[in-house]
């Protein structure tokens, strides 16, 4: 492997390296298994810093395409490439889970938020709740609408997308209450002007409103708007919500062996929802928005996209956002944008009837399908029964060529909530659906094992097997 290294060139040093080295990867001038020179080694050869080197490793590392072997050194992993951490992203955020590990859980820490004591009220048997989360780089999609179309209308979707990955966190604890939320949105006032602002503001308003209509106490409690174009070439828009409840009627995520799982589809129509849904979600958008979209947004936005990234992860797919959809009644920005399916009203029913014996609920959001591994303990998820695969993401890993493996790790696959509970309430919890237009099945169970693993059978009747 020989490098070129220039110094006369606005690229720092280490990401010359990070990108000839995964490119010498990817054209198997690297073979798996192959031992990279030593740290010290580069550096002498190229006349470089010894923390230059070090640096662009950690980010092949962070990109899953070298690993550590002790006194070894460096070596390319057998694996095949991950491409959402090529692309700068994490779905299980394992450097996340580390920086937090010994901070407190918490009062309940199986629970799937963080519960605190309650702060605000003082109340020995009440909890508080704070948590936040966003649509992540769906936002991106919608910029590239706005700017295709000019109808800002497109970011109320957003707005809704950035509520519900905060509003079904919560719903996973049981909460019972009323919920506040507060909106952060920090944009390039250049290319988004106030009508963006508005589309967002007011759909955040209609979205709270259209969940009180079901039920849902979601109200809003403000935010704030950053014009911070030195961050972002377009806009980024997130959340963050507080609650307070009972400690005794937390759902404590006590997943146990002997469980039945059961999955709510992220696809269809549901009675409250005003158009078909994708199953899209917000995770994994930024694999979804690249490996679907043509070349030519990437030329014509290049503020929508990581300069640093390698070419041939940017923009790299077939279709353009008024295409037809394949397999679909939707076009792909349709599909793509399709605002993240909130389950609350599905959840509040089932905990009407069911809390008692509800013993778990996981969001498959970051981590998607490998979720669950970060509940119970000495568990073995078995998904042996899985939803059908929507388009979109059929879609997805046919213009990617992403192992399903990594799929399934990225992407929800077909359903975004699970309810674990003992197998006598199975149909009682498919039935409820049913009443808001939301399909379910028993998709797997729970067994006992030495440690946290699942064992997925994918669409096409493959195994695939993840360990905590």
């Amino acid at each position: 492997m020989k490098l070129v290294i220039e110094t006369r060139t606005s690229k720092p040093v280490f990401q010359q390296l990070v990108d000839q080295i995964h490119f010498a990867i990817n054209m198997g001038t690297l073979k798996p298994g192959q031992k990279l020179p030593s740290i010290r080694a580069l550096a002498a050869e190229y006349g470089i810093a010894a923390d230059t080197v070090a640096k662009a490793f950690r980010q092949l590392e962070f990109r899953d395409v070298i690993e550590a072997k002790d006194r070894s050194g460096y070596l390319v992993k057998q694996s095949t490439i991950n491409r959402y951490k090529a692309r700068g992203v994490s779905a299980d955020k394992s450097e996340v889970h580390a920086a937090i590990s010994s901070l407190d859980a918490g009062v309940i820490p199986g629970a799937f938020c963080k519960i605190t004591e309650d702060y605000l009220g003082g109340d020995p048997e009440k909890c508080n709740v704070i948590h936040s989360d966003g649509s992540g780089t769906k936002s991106i999609i919608a910029y590239l609408h706005y700017k295709e179309t000019g109808d800002a209308k497109v970011f109320e979707g957003i707005a809704q997308d950035s509520i519900v990955m905060n509003l079904d966190d919560l719903m996973c604890i049981g909460i019972n209450g009323r919920v506040v939320f507060s909106n952060t949105i920090n944009r390039n006032a250049l290319n988004c002007p106030g009508e963006v602002i508005d589309a967002l503001i007011n759909g955040s308003e209609l979205f709270m409103s259209s969940m009180r209509d079901q039920g849902v106490e979601i109200y809003s409690g403000g935010g704030e708007t950053a014009d911070v174009g030195d961050l972002t070439g377009t806009i980024v828009v997130d959340s963050c919500a507080v609650t307070t409840m009972k400690k005794k009627d937390i759902v404590t995520n006590t997943i146990v062996p002997d469980l039945a799982i059961v999955g709510l589809s992220s696809a269809g129509q549901a009675y409250y929802e005003d158009t078909e849904n994708s199953g899209i979600g917000s995770n994994g958008l930024t694999s979804a928005r690249h490996d679907l979209l043509s070349p030519a947004y990437g030329d014509k936005y290049p503020e929508t996209f990581d300069s640093n990234l390698q070419e041939n992860l940017v923009y790299c797919g077939p279709y353009q956002l008024h295409e037809a959809f394949p397999n679909s009644k939707l076009k792909v920005g349709e599909a793509l944008l399709s605002p993240t399916r909130s389950y609350a009203p599905v959840i509040m029913a089932l905990l009407a009837e069911l809390r008692p014996n509800i013993k778990g609920l996981i969001h498959c959001s970051g981590g998607a399908q490998t979720k669950c591994l970060n509940f119970g303990s000495g568990i073995h998820f078995i998904k042996q029964n899985m939803l059908s695969v929507p388009p979109i993401f059929m879609a997805i890993q046919a213009a990617s060529h992403t192992s399903w493996h990594e799929m399934y790790k990225v992407f929800n696959m077909g359903h975004r909530m699970e309810v674990y509970i003992s197998p006598k309430y199975v149909e009682t919890v498919i039935s409820i659906a049913k009443q808001y237009n939301v399909e379910a099945q028993q998709i797997g169970v729970t067994e006992e094992a030495k440690t946290n693993q699942l064992t997925l059978t994918d669409w096409s009747g493959n195994l695939q097997e993840y360990i905590k």
